[in-house]
């Protein structure tokens, strides 16, 4: 294990790295708080430094950002308002329990105002827009989590979910979610929206990350484990709603949708029907039943003082988060119970109907709506963004959200969904419906070179051989086995012979979990002019490497080489 940190790029480099990130993409409204800059590299060099000693850190260098409701040392928790603030006295207990397994908080990202909202768009520190189009909405209330993510910044991000909030910003942004079962990770030391309900999720961009992530973040569940039923041997058994109750989809979504459940079908799943009935009508008692008041409950007095005090309060408070919450202090309790009632008679009906399946595959949302079309109806829109999400945390469920595909060039995503506690279990299937990912290879993960089976261990399959834009310079590196290191120069810069292999997305975080210094993974441009994943090198690691540009080919500097020998 410690080879393998040791091999790992240094947690200093990654730090730099990422600030180099925020400046380039400009997105300020994804942070509420960044720590400052000398303070969290002064960590990574002690977190380096640790690794060296020989200290077990598995998450050694990781960049982690916080949803601005999650306590985090150091910086002022606001939940979104900044009226709100607060000064912790210490980390969140799931924040600490990251940091000791090795990763750096970057800072507190921006949310739907109180974690009140699916669409990213609620809050005074302004509206996070989407990674991919920055028209449409990052998707709430974890927003500027979610984008942290998307936008290769952090690799982990914290968000909670209570209606959706750690799924649909991730269906949206193409990355994944995991919503573990309620009480599986602590809450203390979160802003509560619906205390009864909220989890706290995480978010990156391959399912081994998010969950070795996870598997630090659990305790001991607050409550007794259920007793579970044996599961009978057999292929994974997914329900799947008929066409006709997924209702109004944007346009592609229920094609991709079927492609995914086909992907599990050629996988081996034995796919059957269930009616959504319930679950969807449970989805619609969150927000329009009783159970909204439980948000009054958290931050209402607080709110209502705040409205009363005026001044302000126009400035610092989302005018849709304030009237949500403050229109459920007038709820009657008797509504609550009745509501109570016919949750339970929901929740049998649901239960009965996921009978034996492992789990149900829904799109993890219903579209991905524009900046202008919240801003035009903010509630009727996040509404349908929630149809599938709602229920969950209602029936006490667990959740996964993955990329599934991409419909008209922007993500498209499903979620499974099971029993309490098999969180687990719903990985396993999610790993079936992760999408190939592209990595441009210059050097020795070429065809025939030395390191190439460690690509066709991982399902990977050659797509074509091209060359890179005429921006990069390549080195020989002194290393065992010989690579080259591929450096962005710009101006100055000539076109290197480059393979693009596909491979499974969850093989790339494997192979980027275990890449050695000083190889660093990028975005490498094409000749013709797309982008692709792809291995860069530190320039730190640049002194005394031979420049071999001239050959424009690492197989034609090994070929000349050996021919000088000869």
């Amino acid at each position: 294990m410690r080879q393998t940190e040791e091999r790992e790029m240094s947690a200093v480099t990654r730090v730099r790295a990422a600030h180099d990130r925020i400046a380039a993409v400009d997105r300020p409204e994804i942070w509420i708080g960044l720590r400052p800059r000398a303070q969290v590299e002064a960590e990574a060099r002690t977190i380096d430094a640790r690794v060296a000693a020989g200290e077990r850190l598995p998450l050694a260098g990781r960049l982690l950002a916080v949803k601005g409701n999650i306590d985090v040392a150091g910086l002022a928790t606001t939940a979104g308002c900044p009226a709100y603030a607060y000064r912790p006295e210490g980390d969140a207990p799931v924040v600490a329990r990251l940091r000791a397994a090795g990763a750096i908080v970057l800072g507190t990202t921006n949310l739907d105002q109180f974690a009140t909202g699916l669409v990213g768009t609620r809050s005074p520190y302004g509206a996070v827009r989407n990674a991919h189009d920055p028209s449409r909405i990052s998707g709430g209330s974890s927003s500027g989590s979610a984008v942290a993510v998307a936008l290769g910044i952090v690799d982990l991000a914290l968000g909670t979910d209570t209606a959706g909030s750690g799924r649909v910003p991730a269906a949206l942004n193409g990355i994944v979610g995991l919503k573990p079962t309620r009480g599986l990770v602590p809450t203390a030391g979160v802003v509560p929206a619906c205390a009864s309900l909220d989890c706290v999720t995480v978010f990156a961009r391959t399912l081994p990350e998010a969950e070795q992530a996870l598997s630090f973040m659990t305790a001991p569940p607050a409550r007794d484990l259920p007793a579970l039923p044996r599961r009978a041997p057999g292929p994974w058994r997914i329900a799947v709603p008929p066409r006709e109750q997924l209702g109004e989809l944007d346009e592609g979504w229920a094609q991709a949708y079927e492609a995914a459940v086909r992907q599990l079908e050629a996988a081996g799943a034995d796919v059957r029907t269930l009616d959504l009935t319930p679950f969807t009508e449970a989805s619609a008692m969150l927000y329009d039943g009783a159970f909204v008041a439980e948000r009054y409950t958290a931050v209402g007095d607080f709110v209502d003082k705040l409205i009363a005090r005026g001044g302000g309060a126009t400035t610092t408070l989302d005018p849709t988060v304030a009237g949500i919450i403050t229109r459920a202090r007038d709820i009657p309790a008797h509504r609550l119970f009745t509501d109570m009632g016919r949750l339970a008679a929901l929740r049998t009906r649901a239960l009965e109907e996921l009978g034996d399946a492992d789990a149900l595959l829904l799109p993890t949302t219903t579209g991905h709506p524009t900046l202008a079309e919240v801003s035009a109806d903010p509630l009727a829109t996040n509404a349908r963004l929630g149809r599938f999400t709602n229920s969950t945390n209602l029936f006490d469920l667990a959740a996964v959200a993955v990329p599934a595909a991409e419909v008209n060039s922007l993500p498209f995503g499903v979620m499974l969904i099971g029993p309490a506690f098999t969180d687990e279990r719903l990985a396993r299937i999610a790993g079936l419906l992760q999408p190939e990912a592209r990595l441009a290879v210059v050097g020795a993960h070429l065809t025939g070179q030395p390191l190439n089976p460690q690509l066709l261990a991982l399902g990977a399959h050659l797509d074509r051989t091209t060359t890179t834009a005429p921006v990069y310079r390549l080195h020989a590196l002194r290393t065992t086995p010989p690579k080259p290191g591929l450096v962005y120069v710009g101006e100055g810069g000539a076109e290197i012979e480059t393979e693009i292999w596909h491979l499974p997305a969850t093989g790339l975080g494997r192979l980027l979990a275990a890449l050695p210094r000083p190889m660093a993974l990028g975005t490498v441009e094409l000749a013709d002019g797309t982008r692709a994943p792809g291995f860069l090198c530190e320039p730190s690691a640049l002194q005394n490497a031979e420049d071999i540009t001239h050959h424009r080919s690492w197989r034609a500097y090994l070929s000349d080489r050996s021919g000088q020998e000869s």
